[in-house]
């Protein structure tokens, strides 16, 4: 994201209008990168935001495998950590990179396979409900105020057009697989985050 383009969307959240536009779950503004893993929502029903990490390798930014792995074409025998990965069939709604930049996998209206065996509010099978935003990074490493930026602004954007949506119902897949996963990681700074979101 470019420093002109950083200003924008934090002025335009600072109003407290959204800086993004949605077309039939599709953000005008992200990289579209299409995802063969997904399917329909069961009850159509968007009502959870869950943030997550990734990196490929662990630790490694600006590389192409996250767009690989989503799309189903990770040469698995190109680093020895992905051999655990082989055959897998994962995808998430959205991936926002070190620099700031979106990406998009999945249409918001459809379920994409981020979040696995999870539970939210006694309701099991999150990714019925969910969108799943991943951010290129790791527990414990400090994500980027780029990062953060379009973070906000595409959750305050998914808040206005998913009503079901609210601060409340934000979370982190360690808060929905917790006997499994740690991320987003003690690097993510909640408070920061939640500060930049428009009431609901």
């Amino acid at each position: 994201m470019s420093y002109l383009n950083k200003v924008a969307v934090q002025l335009t959240a600072a109003k407290g209008s959204t800086p993004y536009q949605v077309h039939q779950g599709w953000v005008k503004e992200a990289r579209r990168v299409y995802s063969p893993h997904f399917n329909a929502r069961p009850n159509g029903e968007v009502s959870l935001l869950v943030v997550h990490n990734i990196s490929l390798p662990a630790g490694c930014f600006g590389l192409p495998y996250i767009d690989h792995l989503f799309l189903g074409c990770l040469n698995c025998d190109e680093d020895i950590s992905f051999q655990a990965l082989e055959g897998l069939k994962v995808s998430a709604h959205f991936l926002i990179r070190r620099d700031g930049e979106l990406v998009q996998y999945v249409s918001c209206d459809d379920r994409a396979w981020h979040a696995g065996v999870s539970k939210f509010e006694e309701r099991d099978n999150c990714n019925d409900f969910a969108l799943g935003i991943e951010l290129e990074g790791t527990d414990d490493i400090a994500y980027t105020d780029e990062q953060y930026c379009t973070l906000m602004a595409l959750s305050n954007t998914l808040m206005a057009v998913y009503p079901k949506l609210n601060k409340e119902r934000i979370v982190g897949h360690c808060d929905i697989a917790p006997e499994r996963k740690t991320d987003p990681g003690q690097s993510f700074d909640w408070n920061r985050y939640l500060a930049g979101l428009i009431p609901s």
